[in-house]
């Protein structure tokens, strides 16, 4: 009688040899582009205080970041800003102002569309708000054509936090090397490795591509730019 192979370590669970890999993209600056400035200089007007201090406000409050951990709403989340930069449009405005600074990274978008075509079932993994979800919702068809979406702000707890993660694996139905993984932030992308995910630091669409080539993820529209 031979020995019982060993147990894999946790998260480190080889790929299923008959099942495709989970997917999963973070949001900002992989799948849409941002960029908080839009938002200053259009509260700015509206606030007592100069835009530095908007900024602050908005980036650097421990408020943003309970707003996009759940544990307040976009109407508490308005208040703190009226309270901290004398911000007085109507919640419309805000809405608007705050919401409006998107740009889809098309061929990040186009590399989704191609991964579904070929079978491969994807996630969206993503700190966000209510607020912001929403307009993106709304706004953007591809978000719809995820097999789920995992979000801070629905979740109580944010990236690089493990329970969001292991969130993600128990929504998904696998973990470890059963997921690949793209995020612009290192620190992100270091958790998911820490479990064993393929993780790689998105920048440029030519780098992720060849990251994913060699993880034998290669179906025929994934060209490379020139």
């Amino acid at each position: 009688m031979t020995n019982p192979a060993p147990s894999p370590p946790p998260h480190s669970i080889a790929p299923h040899p008959a099942r495709l890999p989970v997917i999963a993209f973070d949001l900002g600056k992989v799948l849409l582009d941002f960029d908080y400035q839009i938002v200053i200089r259009r509260l700015t007007p509206y606030c007592r205080h100069d835009a530095a201090s908007v900024l602050q406000t908005l980036t650097q409050s421990p408020r943003l970041l309970d707003f996009e951990s759940g544990r307040i709403r976009t109407d508490e989340f308005l208040e703190a800003l009226r309270e901290a930069a004398g911000y007085s449009a109507p919640r419309t405005q805000f809405e608007r102002d705050f919401c409006d600074i998107f740009t889809p990274i098309e061929p990040m978008v186009q590399l989704h569309a191609c991964l579904r075509r070929h079978g491969y079932p994807t996630w969206i993994f993503s700190n966000t708000n209510e607020l912001q979800s929403d307009f993106i919702r709304s706004r953007y068809p591809f978000f719809h054509e995820f097999d789920g979406r995992i979000l801070s702000y629905q979740q109580g707890v944010m990236k690089p936090h493990p329970a969001i993660y292991e969130a993600l694996e128990k929504a998904a139905g696998c973990s470890g090397a059963n997921i690949v993984y793209l995020d612009d932030r290192p620190e992100n992308i270091a958790e998911a490795a820490r479990r064993g995910w393929r993780a790689f630091v998105h920048r440029q669409i030519r780098e992720t591509l060849l990251w994913l080539r060699g993880q034998g993820i290669d179906p025929a529209c994934l060209n490379l730019p020139d």
